[in-house]
């Protein structure tokens, strides 16, 4: 990690809406990244200008049009809405600006097809901040050791209800939570499993209950839509020999198991350090950055793999607008499910 401060070379970037989350979580994330905050855009003129004054030498704007007009951007940050992140994002496409934008990306599939046709040789990124928790990198290692075998199956619990009327939710791009913040637990598990080939839905009259997800590769994922008080997110990973479970976020417990002989082993504690858990958790003694939420929720992380990607000339790979579709056509078969099953694409 190197601070804004410190980077010898940084993006030339503008943050198109200013709001709560943007203000919590965007703008102080960006002094760990090598950026230079070039002008800030919202269409409440008030709030855009005193933020730009905290800011000291940025722009502010209310028109994107006048922005890119007058600016030399290498990337905006999109912090809007779904409603508004194709159109904005088209824009800046045909600017010639690389785009970041918050999540959800779309109210429709369709709208993320429009944003790939009209992208052109500029680089998209969604930021899908459960994808770059610390803890899901783990997973990811895990994964991809040869250490381990595979991974059978997979369980996301998260606090959320399916809308009773999803068709009707499509047809008039209602905003709903399942759209807010369903895309998060959904991320993590397509990062995790891969593609999508099959969704089912069964729920309860409170639309709480499971969405069964039916892997490309075999592998099965239950994502709970669970009811009840934070905290309750919590993640699970089941291999052959091995399980993983990612706790609030924050605390990664790795089983390995014991050496186990039914009706004769005594110990559950055997000599050496190959065997039973490994357990990741953040201190909280010192005031650092593994502890800050916008490293631990992964809001760094996203930006700073997008930020790389534009420095370093790679593709953007995680939370594309390709990775998008996949997951909006889960999102959508979801909502129409109803108990049956939907194969996708």
């Amino acid at each position: 990690m190197t601070y804004q401060r410190e980077a010898n070379t940084r993006l030339k970037i503008a943050v198109v809406g200013v709001g709560s989350h943007c203000y919590r979580n965007i703008l102080p994330a960006l002094t760990y990244l090598p950026v230079d905050l070039t002008a800030l855009c919202d269409v409440n003129e008030d709030l855009v200008r005193a933020t730009a004054k905290q800011y000291g030498s940025c722009s502010y704007y209310t028109s994107t049009k006048e922005m890119y007009e007058r600016e030399q951007l290498d990337a905006v940050l999109l912090a809007v809405s779904p409603f508004k992140h194709p159109e904005l994002a088209i824009e800046a496409f045909q600017a010639g600006v690389h785009v970041w934008m918050e999540k959800p990306a779309a109210v429709r599939t369709s709208e993320v097809e429009r944003m790939l046709e009209q992208r052109g040789d500029r680089q998209a990124m969604v930021g899908y901040k459960k994808m770059f928790m610390p803890s899901t990198d783990k997973v990811l290692e895990v994964l991809n050791s040869s250490q381990f075998d595979a991974l059978n199956s997979m369980l996301a619990i998260y606090p959320m209800a399916m809308p009773a009327n999803g068709r009707e939710v499509l047809e008039q791009r209602q905003f709903q939570n399942w759209l807010g913040n369903g895309c998060h637990p959904l991320s993590l598990m397509l990062a995790a499993g891969g593609a999508v080939s099959a969704v089912t839905t069964h729920v309860g009259s409170k639309g709480h209950g499971t969405v069964l997800l039916d892997f490309a590769n075999g592998i099965t994922g239950n994502f709970h839509l669970a009811s009840g008080p934070h905290p309750i997110e919590s993640y699970h990973f089941y291999g052959g020999h091995w399980h993983l479970e990612i706790d609030n976020s924050l605390k990664v417990t790795l089983q390995r198991g014991i050496p186990f002989k039914y009706g004769y082993t005594t110990s559950y504690i055997p000599e050496g350090i190959e065997s039973g858990a490994i357990v990741w958790e953040p201190q909280n003694c010192l005031a650092t950055l593994e502890n800050k939420a916008l490293f631990t929720q992964g809001v760094y992380g996203e930006l700073r793999y997008f930020c790389d990607c534009l420095l370093e000339n790679r593709t953007v790979e995680r939370g594309s607008l390709e990775f998008t579709l996949g997951l909006m056509k889960v999102y959508e078969a979801a909502l129409i499910s109803e108990g049956k099953t939907i194969y996708l694409d």
